[in-house]
């Protein structure tokens, strides 16, 4: 008589999305930092529910050209990962896969370098008042998320050009894309709070 064995598959080695635990670590990440814009957004909805007007007396609408431009940078972000994510399912993907992935990393240089030059001609100071410490806190901290995402994509190249993807293993291509898309839904969010909200409604 013999016995079955309990377990007659292998274990996979390599696992992505859904099956992967570092894939429901990102998305435990994004879920919480989701709530963090959150709470900034609303925070910055209830102040200008108190205010007589916003943005106070004095204070211009920031302009919506360069955060405009910026919108397509991001979107760019988000599009070249879903062709790096693409790219290193297939077997002759790898060069495609660094030209994009270093796409990314130029297009968050570039709308860093917008953001940094917003910062450097605004009339406004942090400590202003409510109003220019929301507009700070919320761009700044959406920045920075830029930033992340940026070193991310200089990692995922390193990685690359070490031979360490291949289209069985691309949990960490996977991991960055669902990073960057997240970050640019926020910033849409950003958008119509802090540049196009003050732009269109009067209070």
């Amino acid at each position: 008589m013999t016995v079955a064995p309990m377990f007659d598959r292998e274990l996979p080695r390599e696992v992505a999305g859904p099956r992967s635990t570092g894939w429901w670590g990102m998305v435990l990440v994004i879920i919480t930092e989701a709530a963090f814009f959150t709470t900034l957004i609303a925070s910055y909805f209830y102040l200008w529910s108190g205010s007589d007007s916003w943005p106070p007396p004095g204070i211009k609408a920031p302009e919506l050209v360069r955060p405009l431009i910026g919108t397509v940078l991001l979107a760019g972000c988000s599009t070249m990962m879903v062709l790096a994510e693409r790219f290193v399912k297939s077997e002759h993907g790898r060069a495609a896969l660094k030209i994009s992935l270093a796409l990314t990393t130029l297009l968050a240089a570039f709308f860093l370098s917008i953001q940094a030059y917003e910062y450097s001609v605004s009339e406004l100071a942090l400590d202003d008042n409510a109003y220019a410490s929301l507009f700070f806190v919320i761009t700044g901290f959406h920045g920075l998320h830029v930033v992340v995402g940026l070193l991310m994509s200089i990692y995922l190249q390193l990685r690359v050009w070490k031979g360490h993807f291949s289209p069985r293993r691309y949990l960490a291509v996977q991991n960055v894309g669902l990073y960057w898309h997240f970050v640019d839904v926020v910033w849409l969010f950003v958008l119509l709070t802090v540049y196009i909200t003050p732009n269109t409604l009067t209070r």
